[in-house]
Parts: structure tokens; sequence; C-alpha cells
């Protein structure tokens, strides 16, 4: 099963890959690129876990949510950040110091964004799911980028 699960994943990737490859990359783009390959980590995480469909019925529009939380939150970061670049030397010390701490702050942010719906995700999930949640994400990520080397390589 996991064999067939890591074959959608690579199919799927070299389909987006092929499609993306073909177009210009607009910002249009890398959002429907975005949400396909969000689409297919919630697929496989609900399957690495094993949920039924009750439990897939609750979870997922909580993951969905938990994971849009911290988009919004890494986009306004990243937001920021640009904003002081493309000033340059028209950047007080100050706006550099609230960029530095928006930037430095973000993975604790991100950490309590996760641990706060930690603690809904166990209304919906057991204790070994649970814990097998971030080590289903890790595989997907690494899974990902093996992919994206690859193609990277040819």
């Amino acid at each position: 099963m996991k064999r067939n699960l890591l074959l959608s994943l690579i199919a799927l990737l070299i389909g987006v890959g092929t499609v993306s490859a073909q177009r210009k990359g607009s910002a249009e783009e890398r959002r429907h690129w975005m949400r396909e390959i969000q689409q297919y980590k919630v697929e496989y995480v609900t399957k690495t876990l094993k949920l039924t469909d009750e439990q897939k019925a609750k979870f997922v529009p909580m993951y969905q949510s938990m994971e849009a939380d911290q988009r919004k939150l890494q986009e306004e970061t990243r937001r920021l950040e640009r904003s002081v670049v493309k000033r340059g030397d028209k950047v007080s010390d100050l706006e550099y110091e609230k960029a530095s701490e928006a930037l430095y702050e973000l993975k604790s942010k991100e950490g309590k964004i996760e641990l706060d719906y930690m603690k809904k995700f166990k209304t919906v999930l057991s204790p070994q799911q649970l814990f097998n949640l971030k080590i289903a994400e890790r595989k997907f990520t690494r899974e990902l980028m093996k992919h994206h080397a690859k193609k990277r390589d040819k």
C-alpha cells in the first residue's frame, strides 16, 4: 500500500511538474500547484494514519485550517521581509529590528499553532495516530524533496 501511495505521489508530481514546466509560472499557476500538493499531502497523511471515514470527516477540516493558519503567518512574515529588502537604504534600525524579530519568531509561532491544533486533533485521533501524524508529515516532505532533486538532476 505504501508503495502504491509513493508511486501515486511521484506520478502526481511528474504531472504537475510537466504542466508547470510548460507554462511561464504565473502566481495563479503556483497557487494551483500548491493547492494540488496540499490536497495530496492531506490524502497521504490520512492514508498513512489509516483514518476511518468518521475520523477523516472530522480531521481533514481541522488539518486544513491549521495549514491555512500557518500559511497566513508565513505569508505575512515574508511580505514584511520583502518590504524591508525592497526599501533597502531607506529602512530604519527600528524597522530592521522589528522585521528581524518577525523572522526569528516565525518557527515558534508555527509551533504554537501546531500545539493548539494538537489539542483539537486529540479529540479525533488515537494517541498512536497523533504520534504518527508528525512522522507522516516528515515522510511526505522527504519524498517531495527527493522527487524534486531527481527532477532537477535530469
